[in-house]
């Protein structure tokens, strides 16, 4: 099974920047897609930023303020977040969609990583 470990959040001010980081473990996987969902307070969870190789996809939301980018050699996820707002504010977790040899893709989540950021 492949474990997920997401580090990087905390308190920011609006206009300030952070960054998150996931790392996959585990064996006998290869990962498609890593990427970035986060939850707000009594809302749905929501897709933040995807990347596969040689593409990567955002919500509208956060074009122009985050990047996504990928380790490979490492397989760990960024999610580099500036200009942070408010409205920012969530459980930022981290996903994983991989294959082991032979078998279906899996979908793996982070444990989720809270990002505040104060008006």
């Amino acid at each position: 099974q492949v474990q997920l470990v997401e580090s990087g959040g905390g308190l920011v001010q609006a206009g300030g920047s952070l960054r998150l980081s996931c790392a996959a473990s585990g064996s006998g996987f290869s990962i498609n897609v890593m990427g970035w969902y986060r939850q707000a307070p009594g809302k749905q969870r929501e897709l933040v930023a995807l990347i596969v190789t040689g593409s990567t996809n955002y919500a509208d939301s956060v074009k122009g303020r985050f990047t996504v980018s990928r380790d490979s050699a490492k397989n760990t996820v960024y999610l580099q977040m500036a200009s942070l707002q408010p409205e920012d504010t969530a459980v930022y977790y981290c996903y994983v969609q991989y294959n082991r040899p032979f078998m279906r893709s899996y979908d793996a989540w982070g444990q989720g990583t809270q990002v505040t950021v104060s008006s």
